[in-house]
């Protein structure tokens, strides 16, 4: 039972801040920061999950430990008939660093057509001209600094401290096979094969909460409150004016002079908007909710990457089957290093699967061990896994609410594999037969034993796709629901402005137009760093003299 907060602590009596941000994740923590450093400006941060205090947080290797507790949201995707009408879990993160907190910790950007794209659709400023300048000013990279990197931000972004020799093994089976080596997956281009660099410092995680929160939680002026459930925005005349949110099952409210700002994940930003009355007239309707503006597009456009493993034996005990031994606790514990530091995902291959495209449509993943269900699966054997991941998707889906009850989980429908021409599942045709291709050529031979997912080598297209249809799932990479642009379903604007209500913005994932051809971490990174200064009126100059082709 939800109670009303106690008269001591009305409305009038409660602080008032400047911006009040919803949600700690990988964008909410650079927001806080970067809205903070001016000391006049009282910044307060909601965040539903716990705080980043459990050891498996911090461990890099341990992150499949956390899926399905408490410091995940633990959401599913409704059954999709695309995958033979399983349902799809997600995990999201649900402590302060939000899902940078429980990933893979993989730091990739995509290509330059990607944003360019965005630009395209009636975004201007969202260029890769305009955006590079917010990547490399986040980033500490330990390779240094140059036209793709930066080396004074907070974030840091390092090379794996102890790669596996089974991820060696990929890297030059895949250069056996015609993949082209590339030195950085964030540099002039995508294509080939290599390894990823991580959020990672000193062999332990560093998530947006270690590079960006804890810093601004120095300052008198943030305000940072945990096991917090925001229930809706409040309004008036259409101008967002406060928050109402549920703590330990008290109703509070809070109010900020300037802007609220939500920062809640594709998923908890878009259900925040239906709650408070922001979406398609209809639904909202539907759910008993009174209609504050008429936003079709709330909750349209829903996109994600998709992924296939194909499981080998390894013939050598190499794998990370062995990182839970004494020796590599010991190793981690005295010298943070060993298997513990690893990401897990430690190599990939980006490649496209027809030579008409501007840019890859394919990754190959790269896991030194029995990886599938993401990692949920207890692990008995030696081996080593190659994800075939479909990273420009064009099947389209939704989300809507389930109830008008904040504590319900949306109905999140994202139509995996759906697309008519059936270009996805084409995609991830191409990817099993070149993962199968990759554990065939001779660098593999020492290590390579038997097919463990699917059983045997699959031969023809027909049996590929039913094996996929039958195993593949979301790679947990959803964006789009709250898309800017200036058409008839765009959400946000530009610069991020909610269409219609003064005073709100969303900043995050959900307003990417497309989804980049990446993990999105880094994406959203670089929106909150340049969603802070559309906020703040300061916005970088583009770049005019990098070439990007």
């Amino acid at each position: 039972m939800i109670r009303q907060s106690p008269s001591t602590l009305s409305q009038d009596h409660q602080p008032t801040y400047d911006f009040i941000i919803i949600g700690a994740g990988a964008a909410g923590c650079v927001l806080a920061n970067r809205l903070s450093v001016d000391r006049q400006h009282r910044v307060l941060l909601l965040e539903a999950g716990l705080p980043d205090s459990k050891t498996e947080i911090h461990i890099p290797a341990a992150f499949s430990k956390l899926f399905k507790t408490n410091y995940d949201w633990n959401y599913s995707a409704v059954p999709q008939s695309g995958l033979r009408g399983r349902e799809s879990y997600w995990a999201k993160g649900r402590t302060l660093g939000g899902s940078t907190s429980i990933n893979a910790m993989m730091y990739l950007r995509g290509v330059a057509d990607d944003y360019d794209a965005w630009e395209a659709m009636g975004n201007p400023g969202w260029g890769w001209k305009d955006v590079l300048p917010y990547f490399r000013r986040s980033e500490c990279n330990r390779r240094g600094s140059n036209e793709w990197h930066g080396d004074r931000g907070p974030l840091h972004v390092e090379d794996l401290r102890d790669p596996n020799p089974l991820s060696r093994a990929f890297i030059q089976a895949a250069q056996a096979i015609g993949i082209p080596y590339n030195p950085d997956l964030n540099g002039l281009q995508l294509d080939g094969v290599g390894w990823v660099q991580v959020t990672q410092h000193r062999g332990q995680r560093w998530s947006t909460a270690d590079a960006f929160l804890r810093p601004a939680m120095r300052r008198s002026n943030v305000h940072v409150l945990t096991g917090v459930q925001c229930t809706r925005v409040l309004m008036r005349d259409r101008c967002a004016v406060g928050v109402e949110y549920v703590r330990e099952g008290v109703r509070y409210t809070t109010t900020a002079n300037r802007e609220v700002i939500l920062s809640g994940g594709t998923v908890g930003s878009t259900q925040l908007l239906l709650l408070s009355g922001i979406g398609p007239a209809e639904h909202l309707r539907e759910m008993g909710i009174e209609v504050v503006i008429n936003l079709p597009g709330v909750g349209q456009n829903l996109r994600d990457h998709v992924a296939i493993a194909v499981v080998r034996g390894s013939t050598q005990p190499l794998s990370m089957l062995n990182a839970n031994s004494r020796l590599e606790l010991a190793k981690y514990l005295l010298l943070r290093r060993g298997m513990l530091t690893s990401s897990v995902l430690e190599a990939a291959a980006f490649l496209r699967t027809t030579a008409n495209l501007v840019a890859p449509d394919l990754e190959l993943q790269f896991a030194p061990v029995v990886f599938y269900e993401y990692g949920l699966a207890p692990v008995t054997e030696h081996g080593m896994t190659i994800g075939p991941t479909l990273i420009a998707p064009r099947s389209v889906g939704t989300m809507r609410l389930r109830s008008p009850d904040p504590l319900d989980h949306p109905l999140i429908d994202p139509q995996y594999l759906s697309d008519p021409q059936e270009h996805d599942i084409r995609v991830l045709i191409a990817g099993v037969h070149k993962a199968q291709a990759i554990f065939a050529a001779a660098p593999m031979t020492a290590y390579l034993g038997s097919p463990i997912m699917p059983e045997r080598v699959l031969e023809s297209d027909r049996e590929i796709e039913d094996y996929i249809r039958s195993m593949a799932d979301g790679w947990w990479h959803p964006v789009g629901t709250c898309r800017m642009g200036t058409d008839l379903l765009a959400v946000v604007d530009p610069a991020l402005r909610v269409h219609g209500i003064a005073g709100l913005r969303v900043v995050d994932a959900s307003v990417m137009p497309t989804i980049p051809r990446c993990h999105t971490m880094a994406p959203t990174i670089m929106i909150a760093e340049k969603g802070a200064d559309l906020i703040l009126g300061q916005v970088s100059q583009p770049l005019e003299n990098l070439q990007f082709s």
